[in-house]
């Protein structure tokens, strides 16, 4: 029987993504499995914007109050599921192309599965399965868990 102990869970603070929390906290809690929970912010912040430009410093605020929101949201979607008794839990935010991050991140966590919802916020996403899923699927070292 798969038994993982690494779950990934990659969220885009979607109700698709409560549903792939939900079933990974119900396989980590079956399996005594440890959870992490990915958020990918995919626009950075630009340093310069028409005729403005910041500097260093406004721009790694800037950057710091991106990432504290985003951490903040995940942890606000994390809460509809406290009854659910799952831990450890940890919480990862990474800038750049997601389907990247998650292979980047599964791989540096070592998952064993990774447990990801078919479709995204995107409006395209009632008539095709996500890129990102498509991208990952396809890139996966470990078992990958398609949640409809």
């Amino acid at each position: 029987m798969f038994k993982p102990a690494r779950i990934l869970v990659p969220t885009d603070m979607s109700d698709h993504s409560d549903m792939a929390i939900r079933h990974a906290f119900d396989i980590a809690r079956t399996c005594g499995a440890e959870v992490f929970i990915l958020h990918v912010v995919t626009d950075s912040v630009r340093q310069v914007s028409g005729d403005y430009c910041m500097d260093e410093e406004q721009l790694r605020v800037l950057e710091s109050r991106v990432f504290d929101s985003a951490r903040r949201e995940v942890y606000g979607q994390l809460a509809k599921f406290a009854s659910m008794g799952v831990s450890p839990v940890a919480v990862h935010i990474r800038t750049g192309s997601p389907h990247d991050q998650i292979l980047k991140e599964a791989a540096e966590r070592d998952a064993d599965l990774i447990v990801i919802a078919t479709f995204g916020r995107t409006g395209l996403a009632r008539y095709l399965m996500g890129g990102v899923v498509r991208h990952v699927l396809a890139g996966a070292a470990c078992s990958v868990l398609l949640v409809k």
